[in-house]
């Protein structure tokens, strides 16, 4: 099968040309030529990868599709969808990554062949790596495997639990000969290893994927296709954000044994710091996350991975082990958890959760798989602590000392983004008796502005430094408003509430009033300031009847570049946002991390949000410049000798000029940053525009400086009027 199997849409070629896709709409209007669609619906069609390829480059709008865009185009396109295209890819990446040798044998000639010779040498480096040989998880069905001629037949085996299948005349028990294991298709924990018929539609993907990672390496180009695939569809999964999944391994503390039974991609396995003799154990409800977490974690290291498919409260994957650690971001309010299967069910210790206690549950799941001693890690909404129906059940867990500490996270801290978040550490008990503290800690005061997200590193720092003082002493000294050892008696009482809040004490009001004289004082400077800096509206004159070029005529003349925001990048790189952009602020975003390439931001560089229909453009300082370039941005770099930057993004906040190269949806106004226009004007005479709207933006800083500054007085004058610590006078 060849690449005309592979699909994609509108969005995907105007990707592929590097166009909006207003332009892809207009090439189908206006070239009879165009390729025509082979599926999707009437709204939303799709086409053959290769007709658009071929077409691009007839045209002279494409020289050549890039690697990773070809890769990503034939995954997002595949026929069987981008979920079974991704576990196709993970194996092969898999093979690549073990076993080189053997993917350049079974990967010459042709896609038959390939399909013929890989499922053998696919299962034997994922039961080695997922299974053992053939082990416990390793289970048999039914494969087409090639005869002597390559022809493919279709062999039957019997599903065991032990993954063994006896042929006729085979004694019980035993392992079934070398040529039907050989013709064995297998289902080792979650991996489901591929079929020859299975693979063959594959085959250009695979091929794709293994050159990719000849390029990139075959970690990276997993991480790759599934942060690409993460990001297209964000409504349909749960992310657990890098930062907090390395928080949370953190408190959980080094261990041998890991297990996390709502692992969603992996991200909380992936950021415990692994060793090869570690096991780290995986499940999740959703078969093919189970599977993409397996690859992603055998790619990333050398521990032995042992990951399940299946409801984990309903059917345990791993119903005999017992962790040092474990590692949940279990969903929240779920109603069906099994309540009604499950009332006798030997794991509630600490007392039958109501049917809206779904994370008490979880909980209870956690404890249960623990050593004694060992230590779960679980995120919770902020409901869990403080609902009346889980009440006693908190209270049997503090009285037993199995939690050991809850912690409040910032609002923004992970999704849903609006609510602050709550981190439950739990020890299995051993003989010991219950401590008889607590530790509670509120992070809250860490959130950061608009939608860049928590300052994680203040958020690490207070929360560790509070969590291994209290683990090594049984209790911590108190820090007002961020973390207190509560006596166990003290939280007892008929609510059994563990909101942090609550029972903290508020943040130090020391030297209150003279922090907000100070406030003021700055206040007052930067309102004398700003009158200082209040442009004059200059002489009248008439409108000028200047001659105008376009964006896009000076891109293409080579004054200036123009850039698209990107889809990932590395996670330390700050990301400039829409909303820094608009609010003037520093880069507070994250991208998905990735091995995609970022677009990194100079000084002297203009950024343009193209949604929202504002007339706004910011002129990259030195303190901005580095940072990467977020979501609905356009980046555009002016050839100095020809154009000023400042003069350049003057005049494209002009709001006439914005009217005119904006269109409409049905809930948004999107800008077409190449039909903004400015004048042709000589270097001077730009620079002098130039210099006249760089005062005109340090005013504009300094209102919004100011404006921060009130807020902040007004904020704490009326905490410190309410808590005493500013008097009437």
């Amino acid at each position: 099968m060849q690449d005309n199997a592979t699909e994609v849409t509108a969005a995907g070629i105007a990707r592929l040309a590097g166009v909006g896709r207003a332009a892809v709409s207009n090439w189908r209007r206006r070239h009879a030529d165009f390729p025509k669609p082979v599926g999707g619906t009437e709204t939303s069609p799709s086409f053959a990868l290769s007709e658009v390829e071929a077409w691009l480059r007839r045209q002279g709008k494409l020289a050549e599709v890039p690697l990773r865009e070809r890769v990503w185009q034939q995954l997002a396109g595949h026929p069987e969808g981008p979920v079974a295209a991704l576990a196709h890819a993970g194996c092969v990446l898999l093979l690549i990554h073990d076993r080189p040798t053997v993917w350049l044998e079974v990967s010459a000639g042709s896609d038959e062949r390939l399909a013929a010779m890989l499922p053998e040498a696919l299962r034997q480096v994922i039961v080695t790596r997922f299974g053992g040989d053939g082990g416990s998880g390793a289970t048999e069905g039914s494969v087409n495997t090639p005869d002597a001629q390559g022809a493919g037949a279709s062999v039957h085996g019997t599903s065991s639990v032990h993954g063994t299948s006896a042929g006729p005349g085979t004694p019980p028990g035993s392992r079934p000969p070398v040529a039907n294991r050989r013709r064995a298709m297998y289902t080792v924990g979650a991996v489901h290893i591929p079929t020859g018929p299975e693979i063959l539609p594959s085959a250009p993907l695979l091929r794709g994927a293994a050159e990719l990672a000849a390029e990139l390496g075959a970690r990276q180009t997993f991480e790759f296709l599934l942060g690409r695939h993460l990001d297209a569809n964000p409504r349909q999964y749960t992310l657990t954000p890098a930062e907090l999944a390395h928080l949370m391994a953190e408190l959980a503390g080094p261990a041998r044994t890991v297990l996390d039974p709502a692992c969603g991609t992996g991200a909380l396995l992936r950021a415990v710091d692994s060793r090869p003799e570690q096991e780290l154990y995986a499940q999740d409800s959703a078969p093919e996350l189970a599977a993409l977490t397996a690859f992603r974690l055998a790619l990333n290291t050398r521990a032995s991975v042992h990951s399940a498919a299946g409801d984990t409260l309903r059917a345990d994957g791993h119903p005999g082990l017992r962790a040092d650690a474990v590692l949940c971001h279990p969903p929240f309010n779920e109603r069906n958890w099994g309540h009604d299967e499950l009332a006798y069910d030997p794991r509630w210790e600490y007392g039958f959760p109501a049917r809206n206690e779904s994370e008490l549950a979880w909980v209870q799941h956690a404890l249960a798989r623990l050593r004694d001693g060992g230590t779960a890690v679980l995120l919770m909404p902020p409901a869990a602590a403080s609902r009346r129906s889980g009440r006693r059940i908190r209270a049997d867990l503090l009285r037993r000392g199995a939690l050991r500490a809850v912690v409040a996270l910032p609002i923004g801290a992970a999704p849903p983004y609006n609510i602050p978040l709550h981190l439950w550490v739990l020890r299995r008990p051993g003989q010991v008796p219950g401590q008889p503290e607590v530790l509670l800690a509120d992070a809250g005061q860490f959130a950061g502005e608009g939608r860049g997200g928590p300052d994680w590193r203040a958020v690490q720092e207070a929360v560790l430094d509070a969590w291994r003082a209290f683990d090594r002493a049984g209790t911590v000294e108190e820090q007002p408003g961020v973390a207190r050892a509560v006596p166990v008696i003290e939280l007892l009482d008929d609510d059994v509430d563990l909101a942090p809040a609550r029972h903290l004490p508020p943040p130090a009001a020391a030297d209150g009033a003279e922090q907000l004289t100070a406030v003021r004082e700055r206040l007052g400077e930067t309102l004398r300031l700003t009158a200082d800096l209040a442009p004059a509206p200059g002489g009248a004159a008439q409108p000028a009847r200047w001659p105008l070029t376009t964006v896009g005529e000076l891109a293409r003349g080579g004054a200036l570049v123009m850039r698209t925001g990107g889809n990932g990048g590395h996670a330390r790189v700050p990301v400039l946002t829409d909303h820094d952009v608009l609010a003037g602020t520093a880069p507070s975003g994250t991208l998905p991390e990735s091995d995609e390439e970022a677009v990194l931001t100079e000084p002297g560089d203009v950024v343009v949000p193209v949604l929202g229909g504002g007339a706004v453009a910011r002129v990259i300082d030195d303190a901005t410049g580095g940072a990467a370039l977020g979501r609905n941005l356009v980046l555009l770099r002016p050839d100095p000798t020809a154009l000023d930057p400042w003069f350049l993004a003057g005049f494209l906040r002009g709001t006439a000029n914005n009217r005119q190269a904006s269109s409409f949806a049905s809930t948004a106004t999107r800008l077409d940053v190449r039909r903004l226009q400015l004048p042709r004007l000589a270097l001077d005479e730009q620079r002098r525009y130039g210099a006249r709207f760089h005062a005109l933006d340090e005013f504009e800083r300094a209102l919004r400086h100011a404006s921060r500054l009130g807020e902040q007085l007004v904020r704490g004058m009326y905490d410190g009027l309410t808590d005493g610590t500013v008097t009437p006078e």
